[in-house]
């Protein structure tokens, strides 16, 4: 069987030569492609139809990259797997990215089976588990079927990386897990770079903890993260 056997892939960037690259490659791994060359077409295409992957260019013509993935977050509550695809290499760029609600970042230059080892890891993270289980601490609440989380009784947003990292921490509560659990949890044999894990905890602590009075998210210095209702932090 092929790497991506039948997924749906939605692609959008503007460089032609290299969508056309992308594009040639993935179906030839049996990925099932559409293409956009802006971002209001890939908006468009993104509420039309149900894909597996949305591989998304920050820079494009008409609606940035960010704007997209956060108009398909917010706005379209999608939360389908998006990798952001750029030349930027800073850090303030990914963190914006995730900050939008992105699940991996690719440089460009990049090695197309490095692309497809992000796709058919993000694809499996996102399917996750077929049994449905509610998971608690506090106020917080997990639900592994619907997908949601709630705090206070409020619903969170979280990307599909957030909602994967909060629940590997809630089954091993009190318990800390190390960044290399997490991120093979995550990644498989493949993570991406360094700081991309620290971002999506960062992201994960904004929208879990900013908002309310006690922190159920900690960093265990030296160690890695844990969830529980004290203030474990080393």
């Amino acid at each position: 069987m092929q790497p991506l056997e039948n997924l749906s892939v939605l692609l959008v960037e503007d460089h032609q030569d290299l969508a056309e690259t992308v594009v040639d490659f993935l179906e030839s791994m049996g990925a099932v492609v559409d293409f956009a060359a802006d971002g209001m077409t890939g908006l468009h295409l993104a509420r039309q139809h149900r894909f597996d992957i949305i591989v998304l260019d920050l820079m494009l013509p008409g609606m940035d990259g960010f704007t997209l993935c956060k108009e398909i977050r917010e706005t379209d509550k999608n939360s389908t797997p998006v990798i952001m695809m750029t030349a930027r290499d800073e850090l303030g760029d990914k963190l914006q990215g995730f900050e939008c609600g992105a699940d991996d970042y690719v440089v460009k230059p990049f090695d197309l089976p490095e692309l497809v080892a992000r796709i058919k890891s993000l694809s499996k993270r996102h399917q996750g588990s077929v049994t449905s289980e509610t998971l608690s601490v506090a106020d917080l609440i997990l639900d592994t079927g619907t997908r949601e989380v709630r705090r206070n009784g409020e619903l969170l947003q979280l990307t599909p990386a957030g909602f994967q990292i909060l629940r590997i921490l809630l089954k091993k509560m009190p318990n800390v897990v190390t960044r290399e659990e997490i991120e093979s949890e995550l990644w498989g044999d493949d993570p991406p770079a360094s700081d991309t894990l620290r971002s999506q905890i960062y992201k994960l602590r904004k929208t879990l903890d900013k908002p309310y009075a006690v922190s159920l998210l900690h960093t265990v210095a030296g160690s890695g993260y844990r969830i529980t209702e004290t203030d474990s932090e080393a």
